[in-house]
């Protein structure tokens, strides 16, 4: 850790350093290299940035090319930038002269470096930098690299990490105050208002149970002395019925919210600053969809919307998948909602809504299949100029019709969809509107990919 130092300590430390780089003598154009580093380090913001300048700043100062690894997220290493075509936007593995290691080597005409990051800050990195390990740079023409060339690109290399490393612990940090304000709205949509239905129906059975009071009450004079008591017997069991009916509402409630909760304040979301799925081989239909759909029928009945389950329906109706049985929920959820909201009558005259899915071969490249679920409402199609913002943040379309929202519905589908591989989106369909998200057809759940700390390999 970083021990407090008085003054004095802290000039001793300089005045040691000072003597260091005198030591080290690297020359006008080394220093310049050095200055141009720390100067575009701080006057770009992005990380991509500074990916470019770590590469660039070796092609101009020394005619190298060069080659960014880093540590990702999930453990591996990843092809970030070069100075031959720049970023890499995808995940590109490394080629197999690469590898993670603690200290330099060369092999395949590269000298390969590895970057270290601040020791203080090693344990806010997202994935484990074993030996403060954060990736690696690879310079070639290796042939042109001499001893002292060979010496500065290290103490480079460690300057790199630490610029790179600080950066990564601030974007970070700013992911997770991004995170935790989207997630306090999140709860606020789909836990507290929904509650606001749960106060009602505790309401009705408070006021059953006083019925109930007022009944016994009369069920406990004599038939003779009271005339209405068969009637007021069959009152009392119909009040009966009605409370098992309003216990099962309840119940079903209590579970919605309580699966919600779990979801959502899982600290792991909180540690890492996003949402961290808990995948769990999940009958869709069963144990997602048809429960958020009973929560959903009075309010779908009380607008007169019908139901109708053959928006693309699977041959075998409930396949397994593996998903986040939670935040599935809360989609579908938010889906149902929306129907509810803003379902109208088609050119026949019928409001309906459908659910279903597709299976679409190939959908994410070869024998990766999706899996495409569909919710279906009558209507008018949306404004051309709402579909491109509908899955964005706080955005409310034009055709609102005074509903009540927070324009966060479809945001949190979009996010929770993606955040399982897949993507969503909006079709206009013949009559009405389609929302529809497709999942990679995975069935079992996924591990973490594991990096190893290696030795060098034989140059």
């Amino acid at each position: 850790m970083d021990i407090p130092m008085d003054l004095a300590e802290v000039s001793a430390r300089v005045k040691e350093k000072r003597g260091i780089f005198k030591e080290y003598n690297f020359g006008p154009l080394k220093d310049d290299a050095l200055k141009t580093f720390y100067d575009l380090a701080q006057e770009y913001e992005t990380i991509e940035n500074f990916y470019r300048v770590t590469v660039s700043v070796i092609k101009e100062f020394f005619d190298l090319d060069s080659r960014l690894y880093l540590v990702s997220s999930e453990s591996r290493l990843d092809l970030v930038c070069d100075s031959l075509r720049g970023l890499y936007p995808d995940k590109t593995a490394p080629p197999a002269h690469i590898s993670l290691a603690n200290k330099a080597y060369s092999d395949n005409g590269s000298l390969i470096l590895p970057i270290r990051g601040n020791l203080l800050l090693v344990n806010q990195l997202p994935f484990y930098g074993k030996d403060q390990i954060i990736g690696m740079l690879e310079l070639f023409p290796g042939d042109r690299i001499s001893g002292a060339d060979h010496f500065f690109l290290e103490k480079y290399a460690n300057r790199l990490g630490y610029n790179l490393h600080i950066k990564i612990v601030a974007r970070q940090n700013i992911q997770h105050i991004r995170f935790i304000n989207s997630l306090v709205a999140d709860i606020e949509h789909n836990v507290i208002i929904p509650n606001i239905s749960l106060s009602l129906y505790l309401r009705h059975l408070r006021n059953k149970i006083k019925n109930l009071q007022e009944l016994e009450c009369v069920c406990t004079i004599k038939s003779d002395q009271c005339p209405k008591l068969p009637d007021a017997k069959e009152a009392f069991r119909c009040l009966i019925d009605d409370l098992e009916l309003d216990y099962e509402n309840l119940e079903q409630h209590y579970k919605g919210v309580s699966l919600f909760i779990e979801s959502l304040f899982r600290l792991s979301h909180f540690q890492k600053g996003q949402f961290v799925l808990r995948r769990r081989t999940t009958r869709v239909t069963k144990e997602i969809i048809e429960p958020q759909l009973n929560l959903f029928i009075d309010k779908l009945k009380e607008r007169q919307i019908e139901i109708d389950t053959g928006a693309g329906v699977m041959p075998d109706e409930d396949l397994p998948l593996s998903v986040d049985k939670g935040l599935m929920a809360q989609v579908y959820a938010n889906l149902f909602s929306n129907a509810v909201k803003y379902a109208r009558r088609n050119y026949e005259g019928r409001k309906y809504m459908a659910y279903g899915r597709d299976l679409l071969q190939n959908y994410f490249g070869p024998g990766k299949d999706g899996v495409k679920f569909n919710v279906f409402t009558t209507g008018p199609h949306l404004p051309p100029e709402d579909v491109p913002h509908i899955f964005d943040e706080g955005y409310r379309g034009t055709n609102i019709d005074g509903e009540v929202g927070t324009g966060r519905g479809l945001f949190f589908v979009r996010t929770v969809v993606e955040t399982h591989g897949g993507e969503a989106g909006y079709q206009a369909t013949p009559g009405g509107n389609n929302f529809y998200f497709v999942l990679p057809l995975v069935v079992t759940p996924e591990g973490p990919l594991p990096v190893d700390l290696n030795s060098p390999p034989e140059s």
